[in-house]
């Protein structure tokens, strides 16, 4: 089933057949949902939809490819127009696995598994955290069945993530603490599960704990700075230690840390171009709550920063945002609610 826009707007619905798809995809006619279609896969993917056993690791290359794509274009795009190609190829991969009986059946199962955890996070981004979890627990089967230790314990990671929105703190530490401990990962993936423990103690008060875990996770991104198993999450290749700043800063906001918060998230947006819309909103609106903490607070360049990051939200539709930005709103609205831009942040997020 494909979706149409229409010029005004609308959409219409058209049911093809697997052939007539293929002959789309050979034609070029689907770039948008296949992007990254070279020569030699104009040929292949048609011929492997059309002849699940026969599919090859080439193909299952062009899949992990188009994934890569979409983790790039996620830091601008959002999770609103990239959430409906990653479901219609899951629903393309998912359908070979029901037919392939080849020695590639493992490959095919991480690649679904690595798909998979892209939905989660997308749903997640949009603030559907039952959602999100649905398709990490379907990810972690995938992984878990086509024996992808390396997925297995990202989506432990990537568990934890959820539960820190959640509010189960406890479980945060507990499912990055397992994801740390598993044998034979690779060692950015340590880290990841180590920024993630520090996270959860953060968010239980025991600072210090967290402080040494984020030196641990320093340390391994120091020592390897490349991704060392192939196969390995896709994340890792875009986990380096300038991101385990941005998540330092939030343990050390809750640590009262404020000054070394504020500077690392500024530092971030000012790495980032205006074209990476949804990164740049989320990390304007931790800055602005962040400016209203501690001893000497700053409400009205906070305020200033919220009004900047709702417009991020307009565009991506990142609910993530949106919950840094219904926090600024609390606090404006406790101590400075006469602010003009407050008000402004206020109306915004009612309307």
């Amino acid at each position: 089933m494909l979706v149409l826009p229409t010029p005004d707007g609308g959409s219409v619905r058209v049911r093809i057949s697997r052939r007539d798809f293929s002959k789309l995809i050979a034609g070029g006619a689907l770039s948008s949902v296949f992007p990254g279609v070279t020569p030699v896969d104009a040929d292949r993917i048609p011929y492997a939809l059309t002849h699940p056993t026969k599919i090859d690791t080439s193909t299952l290359a062009y899949f992990r490819r188009v994934l890569a794509e979409h983790y790039s274009a996620d830091k601008s795009l959002g999770p609103r127009r990239l959430l409906g190609p990653v479901l219609a190829q899951i629903n393309v991969l998912d359908d070979l696995r029901r037919q392939t009986t080849t020695d590639h059946v493992d490959g095919l199962l991480g690649v679904l598994a690595q798909y998979a955890e892209m939905a989660g996070w997308l749903h997640q981004d949009l603030g559907l955290l039952d959602e999100a979890l649905a398709w990490s627990r379907r990810a972690a089967d995938w992984a878990l069945v086509g024996g992808d230790q390396q997925m297995v314990a990202y989506m432990l990671v990537r568990k934890a993530n959820i539960a820190c929105l959640t509010g189960d703190h406890h479980a945060v530490v507990l499912r990055a603490a397992a994801a740390r401990k598993t044998r034979d990962i690779d060692p950015k993936l340590t880290a990841l599960a180590a920024q993630q423990e520090a996270r959860g103690h953060s968010l239980l008060g025991d600072h210090d704990t967290a402080a040494g875990l984020l030196a641990e996770a320093r340390a391994l991104l120091d020592r390897h700075t490349e991704v060392s198993h192939p196969g390995a999450p896709v994340y890792l290749e875009h986990y380096d230690t300038a991101t385990l700043e941005e998540q330092s800063a939030v343990c050390l906001r809750l640590a009262g840390d404020i000054d070394g918060s504020a500077a690392i998230l500024q530092a971030q947006i000012a790495s980032l171009g205006p074209e990476v819309v949804r990164d740049r909103g989320h990390l304007t609106a931790k800055l602005a709550v962040t400016l209203t903490h501690g001893r000497s607070p700053d409400p009205a360049h906070a305020a200033e920063l919220g009004l900047e990051a709702i417009q991020a939200v307009r565009q991506t539709g990142s609910a993530r945002i949106l919950r840094e930005l219904g926090d600024l709103d609390q606090r404006l609205q406790a101590r400075w609610a006469d602010l003009p831009a407050a008000r402004d942040i206020h109306a915004a997020l009612v309307a």
